[in-house]
């Protein structure tokens, strides 16, 4: 039996060690996971709700609504031959308040789309009798809330109950909304109808004597 030197230099050479991985830092908080918030004591026997607002720093402008996939379906197909109610309707989508109130006139449309008063206020006659929208008062209108609805915080209108204690305005409520619609008898046919449970859309005016489809 032979034995090699003690010295270890025939011994098998292991191969070095991979250089260590430097951590990367870590990136900074953006506005889409930057979290903040309070630590709030409750009295003895007290509890509290969190529940998310109806709003989001991810849009663009930081606004949205939200929107009856069927109704855009309908919508499509509705105002295919007169497509500019289309223009409007996308317009007054985008200019609602927290409840689907839209603060404007036929004057500020059409302005702000560069077509006269008569064909805005033509359209909105049509977004009218379809039920998609309706007149509360002069340069107050609501988009129907089973359609299109912005959520949010909203303060009450006149002679409204606020029901929030906390002085933030009272969070939009969609089923509220359409059971109110539905309990007044000042809300339009057309505008009840549309915002009743399980409604059908028809996607189709009649016209030259074909039937409604």
């Amino acid at each position: 039996m032979s034995s090699g030197p003690l010295d270890g230099s025939a011994a098998p050479k292991l191969p070095p060690a991979p250089p260590r991985r430097r951590r990367r830092p870590k990136p900074p908080p953006t506005a889409y996971d930057r979290t903040s918030g309070s630590t709030i004591e409750l009295p003895t026997g007290h509890a509290a709700q969190v529940f998310p607002v109806a709003s989001s720093k991810g849009f663009i402008g930081e606004a949205f609504s939200m929107d009856s996939l069927e109704f855009m379906r309908w919508a499509a197909v509705r105002y295919d031959d007169d497509r500019f109610v289309l223009v409007v309707l996308f317009t007054l989508m985008g200019s609602q308040k927290p409840g689907g109130l839209i603060e404007t006139t036929h004057d500020d449309v059409a302005k702000a789309l560069g077509y006269s008063r008569p064909h805005i206020s033509r359209v909105f006659n049509v977004l009218e009798t379809d039920g998609a929208l309706r007149k509360l008062q002069r340069g107050r209108y609501q988009l129907n809330p089973a359609a299109s609805l912005r959520g949010g915080l909203r303060e009450p209108g006149t002679g409204e109950r606020k029901r929030s204690k906390t002085g933030t305005g009272d969070r939009v409520e969609q089923l509220d909304l359409l059971r109110g619609i539905m309990e007044d008898p000042d809300a339009p046919e057309a505008f009840r109808r549309m915002a009743a449970p399980g409604v059908r859309l028809e996607a189709r005016k009649e016209s030259d004597g074909e039937a409604t489809s």
